[in-house]
């Protein structure tokens, strides 16, 4: 089975209150979960990348405790370039926080064992997700 998942993350005032949302889709596109909350103060980047490590986690969690199986692959798609290229070596990661967040999601590709890819986005094909977050910054 594949995984799809799309992430997003935004702050108000970058750095302010923060939010991240992720969906989770099987690999027939039904919605299998999706999650949306506040996380503190934080940037833009911190919260992109907090989404995406949150969503990575989820999904071990997901296959560790069987509800989902046989997963053989996972397509992550975000609105965030600059992640996306960061997470795929295009760029490098100078801020410490992305650094570390980064470390996070190559840990969490490590326990899932299972190649894990990643594509940037548009905005309107991430609809979903942004609006996670917005609804978790009570917009």
């Amino acid at each position: 089975m594949k995984l799809k998942i799309h992430t997003d993350g935004g702050a108000l005032n970058n750095p302010g209150p923060a939010g991240i949302g992720y969906l989770i889709y099987l690999e027939d596109g039904s919605l299998y979960f999706s999650e949306g909350k506040a996380i503190g103060t934080a940037s833009n980047n911190v919260a992109e990348y907090t989404a995406l490590v949150t969503a990575l986690t989820k999904v071990n969690e997901l296959i560790k405790n069987g509800e989902l199986r046989d997963v053989k692959s996972i397509s992550v798609f975000a609105d965030s370039e600059l992640m996306i290229k960061q997470i795929n070596g295009l760029y490098k990661v100078k801020h410490a926080d992305m650094r570390d967040l980064l470390f996070k999601i190559r840990i969490a590709e490590g326990d899932l064992g299972i190649p894990v890819i990643y594509t940037h986005v548009l905005r309107d094909k991430n609809a979903a997700a942004d609006k996670l977050v917005k609804t978790s910054l009570g917009r």
